[in-house]
C-alpha cells in the first residue's frame, strides 16, 4: 500500500503540513518495500486557484491509497480524492512522517 504524507520537508523526520493543496513536499511511502519518495510540491503555489485539485491529481497518478495530513483537504480536493477511492486521515499536523505513520497504525488519527 502506498501512503502520502503533506510535509513541510523531505524524510522520516519531516514534520507534517496542516494544509493539502499547497503543501510544500509530499512524502509517499511504499509499504512493500519500505521506500519513501519525497515530491516537491512548492509548484502550485504559482497558480491562485486549484492547488487542491492539483495535488490530489499528484497522489493519484502515484497511486496512493491513504492520504495522511493535518487538516485535510478542501471540498473539490476532497471529491477528487474520495472518487478515487483514496482514504483520508487528519489530525497529524506538526507530527513527523514517523510520528504520524504511528499514529495512522494505532489509529489514532480521524477519518
Amino acid at each position: 500500500m502506498k501512503i502520502a504524507f503533506t510535509t513541510k520537508g523531505e524524510g522520516w523526520d519531516a514534520v507534517i503540513d496542516p494544509r493539502f493543496g499547497r503543501t510544500e513536499y509530499l512524502v509517499i511511502l511504499d509499504e512493500e518495500s519500505g521506500i519513501l519518495e519525497a515530491i516537491d510540491n512548492s509548484g502550485v503555489s504559482e497558480h491562485a486557484h486549484g492547488a487542491g485539485p492539483m495535488t490530489a491529481q499528484l497522489i493519484i497518478e502515484k497511486n496512493v491509497q491513504i492520504l495522511i495530513t493535518g487538516n485535510g483537504p478542501g471540498g473539490n480536493a476532497e471529491r477528487v480524492i474520495s472518487a478515487a477511492g483514496i482514504k483520508t486521515f487528519t489530525g497529524a499536523g506538526e507530527m513527523t512522517v514517523k510520528q504520524a505513520y504511528e499514529a495512522y497504525k494505532e489509529n489514532k488519527l480521524k477519518t
